[in-house]
């Protein structure tokens, strides 16, 4: 430690540390542009300057390193004077138009300008202008304001990886550009807009709709991915007008992805359904709560009486809240039903009798970057988990190895030390591979459920995987991570089991990357239709009946299939592995009710749309991947006649005549979920005990899909945010093909192909990438153009139209 002292007060710092930490260490704030504690210092921007003792000049505070005994004065004649001289020529260019500027009112510019500004300006030349750049849909730009601190830049390089804008010119020509053609196209782009401390770069779908000093600030949980994001919601006229991040450094830092931050849009679109509707002799009428509840509450009584208690099945969303859930499962046991399942795009469930707690992470968020080496096991990780993939890019800059095995080979934008891109009929094999390397480098026996199979693993089919081995094991602490992907792959179990064997035999910590807001929080809510894994850990139902699963459920046998469904919070068509025979179970059922934010197609197959409220508008609780519970209120009142869902499930459990269903608020409900006497971690479990039998044939003649969920087609609110829309991820929804697969099917990049899964077929423009496996196309699920087609891993036709 390093002793100094700041305008007469003494402080110790780290060795190496700057005048700036000091300062802020002991509450002295001195003004600054271009530094920001996640950033690189680059001193460019000279607002920082101070007084150092013994110096023959000012200093600026950010680049300046403490020595011992140092004297530093931030408020001295020298150090205002120069502070002053400084903002003099930051204004000498800047355009006067704070009135109509859409950072008047939260601008750093304008705040420093009171302090160290003068009343007038002795500039009497003109002001140079810079010409706006288009840099795509979520950021709005007037170049003129920049004052050239080059955070975007850095913000762009150290954080997002990629280096999208860049500063061109010298002098008074200098400005911040992007490369020629290109707009912003980064996952984490919307965080350049807070990193701006002038109106450079705003927020295009907020811009001119609001000032900052007309809104309130309310705090809230992001719904979208696993990481449970910290929110601040900026709300108007009980409209939600701006979502920005809430400092948390153990979860997203300072930062927010773009579909945390603009999906907000979704939340006020014209989609939105507002009144409760049921369908009589096939004609849509707007009804009150009343006759809604109870023409859904009598036809849910009739499929008991038709088709017994197993008729009726309930299908929820890992999106929805803790209590939500809990609510759903309750009515649907106390109706007589196992039949609850939230895993929709789940399509192999053969681990639910062997499950013996909650999947999790493994291991906390913040102890990502403290890992020395990962594997992380079929994700297209940047898009699933775009801060997650920001936490690894930054662990690998200090020396952590990075290892993949996926179907696809994206650019992660960072080093990955050892990879395997294999089909995903052959990913289990390469598990297996990897698992026989460590056991072998360790000394250690096959795990005895394993012996068998591994045995038949040749040596030659290993020489990839024993990288990824021995990262494994000289790299410590490591981890060993499930995406997306593999929780939708048919032989979801065999994997989990591998690379749970893989993570043992290393000493490695083994999760699974949570898919939505609330994937933990649907298991502890009791969600699944198997609860003897769970009843322990959750103090649920503990002799509940099994039920059916959610691919029972909507592809079983005739006599194995529902013949009614309560859909909460579900679009069958976008959000199910197989959404073709989703679609045509639910057109077959005698009748649906669903607990819907949006009309979208619902009047398609439901007989009762039931508008509940999006998370903005009620309280609730996520449970996110590492298992912390983040409970939030509503933010502004419901929409039209919405009303939250644990409301709507309690009232049709009372018209139901269900027993246990005397909730006054969600506070109740929320005790009853996390009662006082559970430790949770103590059932946060990912082992999985079983024996894998084979790994299935690797089918040489047939084409593979490979289907992954796009980063804006997730959950409802994203698939109706029109910015996230217009990004380049939404629009690249084609067929991707390796140009060997292309040369054999005759067809060249831009011709538009036929693809037949199951009944259906879809046209789509054919797209070369030569980085993924042989004989594979690469074909997103849960999109407009594609949701026709059948399971987002299975075999596919192409045809050459």
């Amino acid at each position: 430690m390093v002793n100094i002292e700041i305008d007469g007060k003494t402080v110790s710092v780290p060795k190496g540390s700057t005048i700036m930490d000091g300062a802020k260490e002991i509450g002295i704030y001195i003004p600054h542009f271009c530094y920001h504690k996640k950033l690189s210092i680059a001193a460019n921007c000279r607002m920082c300057l101070v007084q150092v003792e013994k110096a023959p000049k000012p200093l600026p505070a950010c680049a300046t390193p403490v020595m011992d005994g140092m004297k530093v004065y931030t408020h001295s004649k020298q150090a205002v004077t120069a502070q002053k001289g400084v903002m003099e020529f930051l204004l000498i260019n800047h355009p006067l138009d704070c009135p109509i500027c859409d950072q008047g009112g939260e601008c750093q510019l304008q705040d420093l300008a009171v302090g160290y500004g003068s009343s007038g300006s002795r500039y009497q030349e003109a002001k140079r202008v810079v010409t706006n750049k288009n840099l795509g849909p979520l950021i709005s730009t007037d170049m003129t304001r920049c004052i050239h601190c080059t955070r975007c830049v850095r913000f762009g390089q150290e954080i997002a990886g990629i280096m999208e804008l860049g500063m061109a010119g010298r002098g008074e020509h200098s400005e911040i550009l992007s490369f020629v053609g290109k707009t912003v196209d980064s996952e984490l782009s919307g965080n350049v807009i807070d990193l701006c401390p002038v109106g450079a770069l705003v927020s295009k779908p907020f811009r001119y709709t609001a000032r900052t000093w007309e809104l309130s600030r309310r705090k809230s949980i992001s719904p979208h991915c696993g990481l449970g994001s910290n929110l601040v919601v900026q709300v108007k006229q009980n409209r939600v007008m701006r979502v920005l991040p809430r400092d948390n450094e153990a979860i997203n830092e300072c930062w927010l992805s773009d579909k945390d931050r603009f999906a907000y849009e979704g939340l006020n679109s014209e989609d939105r359904l507002t009144r409760p509707m049921i369908k009589q002799n096939g004609v849509w009428k707007q009804c009150g709560w009343q006759e809604a509840l109870e023409f859904a509450a009598n036809n849910i009584l009739m499929i008991k009486e038709k088709y017994g208690a197993q008729g009726l099945g309930a299908l929820g969303s890992a999106h929805s809240t803790t209590e939500e859930l809990y609510l759903l499962q309750k009515l649907m046991r106390e109706y007589g039903s196992g039949n609850i399942d939230h895993r929709l795009r789940q399509s192999d469930f053969s681990a639910d009798k062997q499950l013996h707690g909650i999947p999790w992470l493994g291991t906390s968020i913040a102890e990502i970057s403290e890992q020395k080496s990962i594997l992380i096991v079929g994700s297209t990780l940047r898009k699933d988990h775009p801060l997650i993939a920001q936490r690894i890019r930054q662990a690998v800059k200090k020396g952590m190895a990075l290892n993949v095995i996926n179907p696809v080979d994206d650019d992660l934008l960072t080093k990955v030390s050892n990879k395997v891109i294999a089909a995903p009929d052959m990913i289990a094999r390469t598990l297996a591979g990897v698992l026989k390397e460590v056991s072998a480098a360790k000394g250690i026996e096959y795990p005895h459920e394993l012996k068998e199979i591994l045995s038949s693993i040749q040596d030659e089919e290993t020489s990839q995987t024993k990288a990824i081995a021995l990262s494994l094991i000289e790299n410590t602490p490591a981890a060993v991570y499930l995406g997306n992907l593999v929780q939708h792959h048919p032989d979801y179990t065999k994997i989990h089991i591998l690379s749970n064997a893989i993570a043992e035999v290393s000493g490695a910590a083994f999760g699974v990357l949570g898919e939505a807001a609330n994937s933990v929080g649907a298991y502890m809510a009791g969600a699944i239709p198997d609860l003897t894994g769970l009843s322990a850990a959750v103090g649920l139902y503990t002799g509940a009946p099994a039920g059916l699963n959610a691919a029972q459920m909507l592809g079983g046998t005739v006599e194995n299939k529902c013949r009614g469904f309560i859909l909460m919070n579900v679009e069958p068509e976008f959000d199910t592995y197989n959404a073709q025979q989703a679609m045509n179970t639910m057109k077959a059922s005698d009748f649906v009710v669903s607990l819907s934010i949006y009309k979208g197609n619902v009047h398609e197959y439901a007989d009762v749309m039931l508008p509940i409220t999006p998370f903005t508008e009620t309280s609730g609780t996520f449970v996110n991947t590492e298992g912390l519970a983040q409970s939030f209120n509503g933010v502004v009142s419901p929409l039209g006649e919405a009303r939250p869902a644990w409301k709507v499930l309690r009232v049709l459990a009372n018209l139901l005549s269900l027993n246990g269903f005397e909730y006054e608020t969600v506070e109740q409900v929320r005790d009853d979920i996390f009662l006082t006497d559970v430790d949770l971690d103590k059932y946060l479990s990912n082992s999985i005990r079983g024996s894998v039998l084979d790994f299935g044939v690797h089918q040489e003649g047939i084409i593979q899909r490979i289907g992954e969920i796009p980063i804006y087609q997730a959950d409802p609110i994203v698939r109706r945010a029109d910015s996230l829309q217009e990004t380049h991820d939404a629009n690249s929804i084609k067929a991707w093909l390796a140009s060997s697969l292309m040369r054999t099917l005759d067809v060249k990049s831009g011709d538009e192909i036929r693809i037949i899964q199951g009944e259906e077929a879809i046209k789509l423009e054919a797209a070369c990438d030569d980085r993924l496996p042989a004989n594979c196309v690469r074909l997103p699920g849960a999109h407009p153009k594609t949701y026709a087609l059948g399971a987002l891993f299975g075999a596919v036709t192409i045809e050459k139209i």
